[in-house]
């Protein structure tokens, strides 16, 4: 072994390896110093010499292969981590507490670059895994090849040394025969030899002494010829077979790290590169507008700009300015006398009008309207409930009509008390003649017929006038509805059987809402709708679903944040969530698997297992979130946002034992959303 250092003529290079090196490159031994090497491998400690090098080699491989495991599962958690980082700074940037405008956008985007290196980090994660696993599989198989080249070269090398064992002991008992034999021949007769038939004379012991000589002659010969051939086998045929074998697994483990080693660079390179691509992407001359740089987006914060925006986006809410406020000597004290034009709160008693034809109430004919004749007749058109997209409660004339709390696409007090327009009239024929009104009529309660105010913003409808208590009369009549065909708190099986429908008629009815009127409403299924307003419509799904048609907005008060409080509280009421309690330990044991792909199709098998019912509503809400996503740029409910709201509604509340399920609860659901057309492709 020590005349390893020496074979490549360098004594100061270590096991062999040559020292003379040109711009980096090693040359290879020269001719002598192979033949030495192959004289050296091919003696009789040759393969003990190879089986430690490919010991060697295997160990080596080994320790990269657990280098490579140990990277890529803190290359995963460095990715794990950095979107989870990015998904909570996005969502933080879309608190309605956080700033808006460009910061917001900006920080958006900041997030999605942080996602980008998050998933090259993943990416790069999982070519270390392949890695590890090629290289493990390796070592496994050159361990094998090891093994059984060590069994059998080393077999062979015993068995030559065992005949030539047998050879030696065959040559010492013909040694000693002949001793004996050369002694008998001189005469000397040391002890006497008894045979059979008595002592045998000195010819019968010389003759057989010479028969001993000549068997061991003859066995040694033999031995003598089968060390011989063993040996001969084993240097041309057995020998070479194993130290080539051996040395191509040697060659084979070697050149596989070496590869091993040249990727692992090569990813390390592509994953700083691609990172910096994605900080900072490279335009050529004609890119004028592609992807900017995370400097560039820093840069595009505009802060005068989101101040700006931010007080405009008050604008709405300012009040009304008031009358300048002159001082007037009270006529006790000599001033003027009081108008009591300028006494609004102590006119009298407004009585119930019918509405007037034309658009608009002039002030001066107020006092006029007023002073009409009591008993006149009102319309059904100011009264009647299906004008505000209900049924009627019950017959008779005096009826309260359930009123709407706006007659607009949204809500806007300051509109309907600056305007004067009303209703129009009926047609003659729909015209109910109620009983004379008397002054205070105990049947309409708070309602107050238009024009019967006074000041500007008398002539506004009932259901736009703030302080009236609009909201309030619908409640007495929709809410009051009989549960004839009850849908909230039944389970999905139940209304499966008794509707005939996979989804059920209020689940469709709110998403065919939402998809016609909310996707691009900021904070939907976020921002809270009108609590008095989801117990009517609540009222009206267990009245009679049938007759529910969210397609009008009138029919849900223009008010969709208040349908999607509606669908969330159908999944809160149900006696077992969406994703029942039967499967909902396998969703939290699958929501811990850290790979997304291996997540996601554990979800999908979970999916697959659920009830008929539960398996088509969850289907038509999860494609119906799914394009509530595709317009977060405008809603701002992105999937994981979406996530944090539906989780507790469709796996259970965050009570008692599921508390700490909460953030697996959000991974479950946004998983689901995330990979929407993956787990339901098939149907």
């Amino acid at each position: 072994m020590t005349d390893l250092k020496v074979v490549n003529g360098d004594s100061s290079s270590p096991q062999g390896v040559d020292s003379s090196t040109s711009n980096g490159m090693t040359s290879g031994p020269g001719d002598a110093a192979k033949k030495q090497r192959d004289d050296i491998l091919h003696s009789d400690i040759g393969i003990n010499i190879l089986l430690g090098r490919l010991k060697q080699s295997i160990a080596s491989a080994r320790d990269f292969s657990e280098f490579l495991q140990h990277r890529a599962k803190f290359e995963d958690q460095h990715a794990a981590g950095l979107r989870k980082l990015s998904k909570m700074n996005y969502g933080s940037a879309q608190r309605q507490d956080s700033r808006q405008g460009s910061f917001a956008l900006q920080m958006g985007d900041v997030s999605k670059v942080h996602d980008k290196m998050a998933e090259n980090g993943i990416q790069f994660a999982s070519s270390l895994h392949q890695m590890h696993d090629d290289l493990a599989e390796l070592t496994n198989n050159m361990e094998r090849g090891r093994k059984r080249w060590k069994e059998q070269g080393l077999n062979n090398e015993k068995r030559v040394k065992d005949a030539e064992s047998l050879m030696e002991k065959a040559k010492a008992r013909l040694d000693s025969s002949a001793e004996n034999y050369e002694r008998a021949k001189t005469g000397d007769s040391s002890g006497r030899v008894f045979g059979i038939k008595g002592p045998k004379s000195a010819e019968q012991r010389e003759e057989d002494l010479h028969r001993k000589v000549q068997n061991a002659d003859s066995d040694y010969h033999s031995k003598v010829q089968a060390a011989q051939s063993a040996r001969q086998e084993n240097l041309s045929s057995l020998r070479p077979q194993a130290v080539k074998a051996i040395q191509e697994f040697i060659a084979e483990c070697d050149s596989a790290l070496t590869l091993q080693l040249q990727k692992f660079a090569s990813f390390n390179e592509r994953l700083l590169v691609n990172n910096g691509l994605v900080i900072s992407p490279i335009r050529s001359a004609d890119e004028a507008f592609g992807m900017p740089s995370m400097r560039e987006m820093i840069q595009r914060i505009d802060n005068e700009k989101d101040f700006h925006a931010y007080v405009m986006s008050n604008a709405s809410t300012v009040p009304a300015k008031g009358p300048d406020h002159t001082y007037q000597k009270h006529p006790t004290l000599g001033g003027p006398a009081q108008s009591t034009t300028n006494l609004p709160y102590k006119q009298d008693k407004p009585q119930p009008q019918p509405p007037a034809t034309s658009s608009s109430f002039q002030p001066s004919s107020m006092s006029s309207n007023t002073a009409r004749q009591p008993t006149q007749p009102m319309p059904q058109s100011a009264t009647s409930p299906s004008q505000y997209g209900f049924p009627p409660s019950g017959p008779g004339p005096h009826q309260q009509p359930p009123e709407r709390s706006f007659s607009g696409p949204g809500p806007n007090p300051q509109a309907s008390m600056s305007q004067t327009s009303i209703p129009p009239p009926q047609p003659p024929q729909k015209t109910m003649t109620p009983p004379p009104i008397s002054p205070s009529p105990p049947s309409y309660g708070a309602f107050k017929p238009p024009g019967s105010s006074g000041g500007p913003g008398s002539a506004a409808p009932p259901s736009s006038r703030p302080g009236m208590g609009s909201q309030q009369p619908s409640a007495n009549s929709a809410a009051n509805l009989p549960a004839y065909n009850r849908v909230f708190g039944m389970s999905l099986d139940e209304l499966f059987r008794r509707d005939e429908t996979a989804v059920p008629l209020v689940v469709y009815q709110c998403i065919q809402a939402i998809d016609l009127f909310g996707l691009e409403m900021q904070g939907i299924y976020r921002q809270s709708g009108s609590a008095n307003h989801v117990h009517q419509l609540k009222a009206q799904f267990d009245h009679d679903p049938s007759r529910v048609d969210f397609r009008n907005p009138e029919n849900f008060f223009h008010d969709v944040n208040s349908v999607s409080g509606l669908l969330k509280q159908f999944f809160r009421e149900l006696p077992d969530p969406l994703f029942t309690n039967e499967n909902y330990a396998d969703f939290i044991e699958a929501a811990r698997v850290e790979d997304p792909t291996q997540r996601r199709d554990s979800l999908h098998a979970i999916i697959n297992n659920l009830p008929d019912p539960n398996y088509a509503t969850l289907r038509a809400v999860v494609l119906h979130l799914n394009r509530v996503a595709e317009h977060q740029e405008v809603n701002r409910m992105s999937t994981s946002n979406l996530a944090i709201c539906f989780a507790p509604t469709m796996m259970g509340p965050h009570t008692g034992a599921n508390m700490a399920d909460a953030g697996l609860q959000t991974r479950v659901l946004d998983t689901i959303l995330t990979n929407t057309y993956q787990i339901f492709d098939e149907d």
